[in-house]
């Protein structure tokens, strides 16, 4: 999985942003505003990536029991499916 071609994102006062341009924003219109975790998880599907990578690379990160971990990943993608910003 990875983040559609044509979601942008772009950092502004210590917030992730992200848009969508060219013909995906024929599928989302809207402006996306991410906290840390959130940035965390579409910088990794930047490049093709598993839901087990992502929560593997936040598991070094954050000191939070895996299960919290794994839904708060699977949370985050079910938003960025929703709104079309996920080539699976």
């Amino acid at each position: 999985m990875k983040l559609r071609e044509g979601f942008i994102t772009y950092v502004t006062d210590g917030e992730q942003i992200m848009v969508a341009a060219g013909s995906s924003a024929d599928i989302f219109h809207g402006i996306i505003r991410s906290n840390e975790t959130a940035a965390f998880i579409v910088d990794a599907l930047k490049t093709e990536t598993t839901v087990d990578k992502i929560v593997d690379s936040l598991a070094e990160i954050y000191d939070a029991p895996k299960a919290v971990i794994v839904q708060d990943t699977q949370n985050i993608i079910k938003k960025l499916r929703s709104i079309g910003a996920i080539d699976e």
